[in-house]
């Protein structure tokens, strides 16, 4: 019977969810308090692992900014992940912006406006039928 879910993947579930605590609990800066992790790849070795971020930017905050901020304190958040996670080697962090949402926001926007502009010559299609 084959496996369901590789080591790899189970890895990556895991530092998920130890990440998102970290980030939550562990770090006290506003800056990046409202980050979220969409999703974490590793390496099949386990020695690195691409951590892809979203963040709910505050003021004029920006996204380079807070990227920034994650890429400088990885090696902190590092430690703190391998005191949480009994791995071997704890991986390597590299902080990835997801862009995946936004991408996805500017799509559905472009097919609902679509969809309205369609709609309103079908409403100007008819009104000239009647006429």
């Amino acid at each position: 019977m084959a496996k369901e879910f590789s080591r790899t993947q189970r890895v990556a579930q895991q530092l998920q969810k130890e990440l998102a605590v970290i980030l939550q609990r562990e770090l006290k800066n506003p800056r990046i308090a409202m980050t979220t992790i969409s999703s974490v790849e590793v390496s099949r070795d386990m020695g690195y692992a691409k951590i892809y971020v979203t963040f709910f930017t505050i003021g004029d905050q920006t996204v380079e900014e807070s990227l920034k901020l994650l890429r400088e304190i990885a090696p902190y958040i590092r430690s703190l992940l391998g005191k949480q996670i009994r791995l071997r080697v704890t991986p390597e962090l590299t902080f990835i912006f997801d862009e995946s949402l936004t991408e996805g926001m500017r799509i559905s926007n472009l097919v609902s406006s679509a969809v309205r502009d369609d709609e309103d010559r079908h409403i100007d299609d008819e009104k000239e039928g009647e006429e």
